[in-house]
């Protein structure tokens, strides 16, 4: 066989050795619009260290090695201790270790916390996914332990701590803890109220022991964890060491590892406890609202996981379509492919846009911002996360043949895009929650009208879209069965009053014109084509 037949021709360089941040406009703008001035140039700095480290070749090549490599359950030593361990491959060490060190769990404690870290966050998540589960968690148990002062001023410092001090030892001897969560049972799901796990109180205030089993237990190798069971006042919230304070091992019995359709790096397990000690946080009968702060916390996280897959996946689909050739030229000057690039381009802006904007909220705390975020995350949870699995499909399609191979990384996005849609509640408890909060909290209604009012006057479609959105609020008969399509509507019209108070007007023109004013196919690539869509592709092409 002739060597020419094995000459590489017409194949675009891998995308490596760049800088996720810096290459991200929506993203690195959001940043610059929430951030303070004088904070500036002190976060773009920590952001693009950051953005180099996911971009490096060294990265991508520990995410491909932790994936390759899932975690291992050890229930027993050599010598038939039970020991309920799990074991990684160092990659994934290595991965959260840079995580932890990027202040992923360190919000709460640094001015912009929230804006910085969600950016970080955003940017993280495209070099792995599978370590946001531990850094998410850890960075949400801030605020749930809160309702215990106590207990916020004794774990608070080892949360938000920059160092990961990996090993199962007493918390009050590590530089850093990591926590988990668990709230779900197999006979109640999302329904947390039917959780069966009973805590009996002891004799020490507020300390209790508890018997059950959780279907779901996030991260099951951290050092504690946040989890629900029925006191004798009803559910309430329990901090669960895994080493107490004399060095003995906790009662933390993991039964499996959950074999899950990707996030192949992290561990999800099912855990039982047998007599397990806990401490109470928060008030008996009152775990849910305890709990609730953590949740909203994670919830974020979703959007963000979500809006990182698909700026990467898009990424991934430009970046081979500028090298590429097929028809006598770039696939990127197809005016077809330049198409679908852009309406994919506009998913991903439009869900970082609005996911930086929701951070912001976190970090000003005020009770406008506070009513908004009331309705604003569960519906961009709902909207958000459902759209990262069209997204990261059709990027991988953009790579014909080539995205259907694993060593592409594109199966791997594919696989992990429906996880944030699922986990802290799916599509349903979202639309219901956020009915919820229309019902019985006015105020965040206001909110989020005072938000996209905004933008009224800035485009007809827009003002279109916000007036049939109140026209469809005045009827709330028979609501719960159109929940899904009204929540559907806020997270768009949110979306759209954002971009045309914030991108481009190309950007701003192209989302009024497809999402809010009807003129889009079922599919991507189905943009009028009067629209700039070359400056949309051009404005998300990662340079490299």
């Amino acid at each position: 066989m002739g060597a020419s037949t094995h000459t590489v021709t017409n194949q675009p360089p891998p995308l490596a050795g760049h800088d996720v941040f810096a290459t991200d406009r929506a993203l690195v703008e959001a940043v610059e619009r929430h951030v303070e001035a004088d904070l500036l140039d002190e976060v773009r700095d920590e952001l693009s260290g950051l953005g180099r480290s996911a971009g490096s070749a060294q990265v991508q090549e520990w995410a491909a090695q932790a994936n390759d490599n899932p975690p291992r359950l050890r229930s027993h030593d050599r010598y038939g201790h039970r020991i309920d361990e799990v074991e990684f491959h160092p990659a994934w060490h290595r991965l959260l270790g840079k995580g932890v060190a990027a202040g992923l769990t360190a919000a709460w404690t640094r001015p912009a916390g929230q804006v910085r870290r969600a950016a970080a966050f955003l940017v993280w998540t495209q070099a792995e996914a599978g370590t946001g589960c531990p850094l998410s968690m850890t960075h949400a148990a801030v605020p749930a332990l809160r309702a215990d002062p106590e207990l916020a001023a004794e774990w608070e410092p080892r949360l938000t701590s920059v160092v990961y001090d990996r090993g199962l030892r007493p918390a009050h001897l590590k530089a850093g803890v990591l926590f988990g969560m668990g709230m779900t049972e197999k006979q109640g799901g999302s329904d947390v109220r039917a959780n069966t796990t009973v805590a009996r109180p002891l004799a020490e205030a507020g300390t209790y022991e508890l018997t059950g089993h959780k279907w779901f237990c996030s991260a099951p190798m951290s050092d504690a964890f946040l989890v629900l069971a029925q006191a004798p006042e009803g559910l309430t919230c329990f901090l669960v060491p895994r080493v107490l304070v004399d060095g003995t091992r906790n009662v933390f019995l993991i039964q499996r590892l959950k074999d899950k359709l990707g996030n192949r790096s992290n561990a999800s397990a099912e855990v039982e406890f047998d007599g397990t000690w806990a401490r109470r946080v928060g008030e008996e009968g009152r775990g849910v609202r305890t709990i609730i702060e953590m949740v909203a916390a994670t919830r974020l996280d979703c959007v963000l996981g979500s809006a990182g897959l698909m700026r990467q996946a898009v990424a991934q689909a430009v970046h081979h379509c500028t090298h590429r050739e097929a028809f006598g030229g770039p696939l990127l000057d197809k005016p077809l492919m330049r198409n679908v690039l852009a309406d994919l381009a506009l998913e991903s802006e439009a869900a970082t846009t609005l996911a930086l904007r929701l951070a912001a909220a976190c970090d000003d705390g005020g009770e406008q911002e506070r009513a908004l975020l009331r309705i604003a995350v569960p519906a961009a949870k709902y909207w958000v996360t459902k759209r990262c699995a069209p997204v990261a499909v059709e990027a991988a399609e953009c790579l014909g043949g080539n995205g259907y191979v694993e060593e592409s990384g594109m199966p791997r996005l594919v696989r992990e895009s429906p996880l944030n849609s699922i986990w802290e509640g799916a599509g349903n408890v979202q639309a219901l929650d956020v009915l919820r909060a229309l019902r019985r909290e006015p105020g965040a209604f206001d909110a989020y009208l005072r938000e996209v009012g905004a933008a009224r006057g800035a485009d007809h479609r827009l003002d279109a879209a916000i007036k049939n959105l109140l026209t469809e609020l005045a009827d709330l008969e028979g609501v719960e069965a159109r929940a899904r399509r009204l929540v559907e509507r806020l997270a768009l019209v949110l979306q759209g009053a954002l971009l045309v108070r914030y991108a481009p007007p190309e950007v701003a023109d192209a989302f009024c014109a497809s999402r809010l004013g009807g003129d889009w196919g079922p599919t991507f690539g189905t943009l009028p084509h009067t629209l700039n869509l070359a400056s949309l592709v051009e404005r998300a092409r990662p340079a490299a």
